[in-house]
Parts: C-alpha cells; sequence; structure tokens
C-alpha cells in the first residue's frame, strides 16, 4: 500500500515538475518576444525612419509642376538626379544627351527652317520653363532621327535639398513628337507627347546603361494630381512616381575608368 502510495506521489510530483519546465519554457519565450518587440519598436523603428528621412528628403514642399514666362502651367516633374553639376553633366553626355541650346528668336527661327527642311540640330534649343522663381539651370536632349521635330529633353534646376552632402537637381523630361505653334502664346515651340514617365523611365535607364548610378528610388505619390495641361496646350499624364537617381561621384567613375585600362592592358 504504501509503495503504491510513493508511485502515486512521485507521478504527481514528476508530472507538476514537467509542468513547471513546460511553464517557464513558456514564459522565456514569451519575454523573449517582448524584449525583440521593444528592441524594434523603440530602437531599430526610430533609426530605420531617422535613416530614412535623412537619405531620402522629403518633397512635399516641391512644385509638382514648372511654369512658363507668363505663369501657365509648363511641364511636370519628374525625375530627380543626386551629384555635383560636373557629375551631372558628364552623366548625361556620357549617357548619350547632349546639352541644349538656350531659346532665342533666332533659334526659334532656327527650329522651323531645320524642320521644314528635315535637317538634323543636335544642339536645338529648348524654351524656357520656371520653378522656384528661375528659368532651367541646365537642359539636355537626345535626337530622334535626323529632324528636330521630334527628341527626347529635360530641364534641370538645382534645389535646396540635399542628400548626402550632394545637390539635388529637379528635372522636368518629356517627349517632343512635332513643331508647331504654342496655343496659348502663338510662339514656334514643340509639342510634347502625353507620357511623361516613359521619359522619366529613359533618363534612367541611359544612365544604368552608361553605368553613372549608384543607387536608384523612388518617391510614390509625388504627383497628387496625375495629369494636365502644360502651357503650350499639350496633355501629360503620370502614374505619379518621382524618380531619383543618385549619380556615382567623379572620383569613382575614374577609378573605375583606370581599372578598366589597366585589365585590358594585362588582358593583353
Amino acid at each position: 500500500m504504501c509503495v503504491g502510495r510513493t508511485r502515486g506521489l512521485s507521478y504527481v510530483l514528476r508530472r507538476k515538475a514537467t509542468a513547471l519546465v513546460r511553464r517557464s519554457r513558456h514564459i522565456r519565450r514569451v519575454l523573449w518576444i517582448l524584449v525583440a518587440w521593444g528592441v524594434a519598436a523603440y530602437v531599430l523603428a526610430p533609426w530605420a525612419w531617422e535613416r530614412y528621412a535623412s537619405r531620402h528628403p522629403r518633397f512635399s514642399d516641391v512644385p509638382g509642376v514648372t511654369t512658363t514666362a507668363d505663369r501657365h502651367p509648363g511641364d511636370p516633374l519628374n525625375v530627380a538626379i543626386v551629384g555635383t553639376e560636373e557629375d551631372l553633366v558628364r552623366s548625361m553626355v556620357a549617357a548619350g544627351w547632349v546639352p541644349a541650346d538656350p531659346i532665342t528668336f533666332r533659334g526659334s527661327v532656327r527650329i522651323a527652317v531645320d524642320s521644314l527642311l528635315e535637317r538634323p540640330d543636335d544642339n536645338a534649343p529648348v524654351s524656357n520653363l520656371y520653378l522656384f522663381g528661375r528659368k532651367q539651370d541646365l537642359a539636355f536632349e537626345k535626337p530622334v532621327g535626323d529632324s528636330p521635330r521630334k527628341r527626347h529633353h529635360v530641364r534641370f534646376w538645382k534645389s535646396d535639398k540635399t542628400e548626402d552632402d550632394r545637390p539635388i537637381w529637379l528635372g522636368a523630361a518629356t517627349f517632343d513628337e512635332r513643331v508647331g505653334l504654342s496655343h496659348t502664346t502663338g510662339e514656334v515651340t514643340h509639342h510634347i507627347g502625353p507620357d511623361v514617365d516613359a521619359e522619366r523611365n529613359l533618363i534612367a535607364h541611359d544612365l544604368e546603361a552608361a553605368s553613372r548610378t549608384e543607387r536608384a528610388y523612388d518617391v510614390s505619390g509625388f504627383h497628387k494630381v496625375r495629369s494636365g495641361r502644360n502651357g503650350g496646350g499639350d496633355e501629360w499624364r503620370t502614374d505619379g512616381n518621382l524618380a531619383v537617381l543618385v549619380l556615382r561621384p567623379l572620383s569613382t567613375q575614374a577609378d573605375d575608368a583606370i581599372h578598366g585600362a589597366e585589365n585590358q592592358a594585362v588582358g593583353r
């Protein structure tokens, strides 16, 4: 009888011990979860948001659309470049784009004549658009065929924003479909195609193909209004995103060129 009671008591004690061990493991698991949550919520998340804010500046205070000289709506902004002016100029040229001439009366006549005669003009002028109260700082174009009627082009304005202590240039990239008279001013001008996202993507592709881009990201929801008309009366539409392209510094590009030349020399 005593032996049976002892076995029964031993069994009960083992059950209780097993239950205590399981409960202890469960408590430790819960504690680890709480610790992990605390670290993620109060350490990692604030750090990540701080890094995001410092590396991905907000563009909420940037106008989404440029203006003409008489304050009509111009072309929409759709691309931003991070880099110095020299980085930007050299990278665009390396990607197959050429600087555009400033617009003048003589330049407007040249556009009209070249268009009629189907005469190529790689540096055909672009009209002035305005952002931050001034006309574009830089402009580039990429001809299509032998006539200046059609071309890809982009205007850039240097902003007061920086990323990694490098200036940010805001750009409006569009495709000129034809030459005609402005619907609002009557001046000789190019009329743009509506798909401004395609031009944004073309610049990103060309810079990447030329190995000039260090990294890229999109600012979604940059445009709250996703369609409109520019000062020439041309319709445009967008998905609302702003492409931000961070250029490789010239020093890095030069180092790569040197290493490439050395590798070719060794290969020979």
